[in-house]
């Protein structure tokens, strides 16, 4: 049988912290995600709205197909991004990884490695997954690096994936594996 998953709300982490996403957060996403120095390192670049984002709420966080925290630093308990695990597939226990840091001033300090570590560590023990994939832009240097310290490995990359701003753009796939034998069932 089974064990049921437990739900976790906070983890901590050495310089953030990361909390459960709640619906009041909706504001603060949508303001990130459609700041261009956001916008620009995703492959949908679509203009971010409420609906899109309740949309997102009612179809893939309530049905448990995604899990989302905010990134919160400690030193001054501010929300500077968002982190999550989006198409969760219970049957080959794998998801996607996805990450933005909406704060300017926060980008650069380490902050997106360390929630992708705490997140790989949420995503194999209580997501139970096997493996954990990403997508990222081949041109967004920054991000791959970031992914790479946090314990993720290139896959593949796709040439002309993504038609982005009048050009044709790279994707790499990177991943991690869950290489440690997790007890499943009691």
């Amino acid at each position: 049988m089974e064990r049921e998953r437990e739900i976790i709300n906070f983890i901590e982490g050495q310089d953030i912290d990361l909390r459960l996403m709640e619906e009041t957060d909706t504001d603060r996403i949508i303001a990130w995600r459609n700041q261009e120095f956001v916008r620009q390192n995703f492959i949908y670049q679509a203009p971010f709205t409420r609906e899109g984002h309740f949309h997102w709420i009612e179809t893939m966080i309530k049905t448990g197909k995604a899990v989302q925290f905010m990134i919160v630093r400690k030193s001054d308990k501010k929300p500077i991004g968002s982190v999550y695990i989006r198409d969760i597939d219970r049957i080959h226990n794998k998801g996607e990884y996805g990450i933005f840091i909406g704060e300017k001033e926060a980008l650069g300090k380490g902050y997106g490695t360390q929630a992708a570590q705490l997140m790989i560590d949420y995503a194999f023990r209580q997501e139970r997954l096997h493996k954990l994939t990403l997508r990222v832009l081949a041109e967004n240097g920054q991000a791959r690096r970031s992914y790479e310290k946090a314990g993720f490995v290139e896959e593949a990359c796709l040439r002309d994936e993504v038609y982005l701003n009048g050009q044709y753009k790279d994707v790499i796939f990177m991943a991690v594996i869950n290489d440690k034998k997790q007890e499943v069932s009691q």
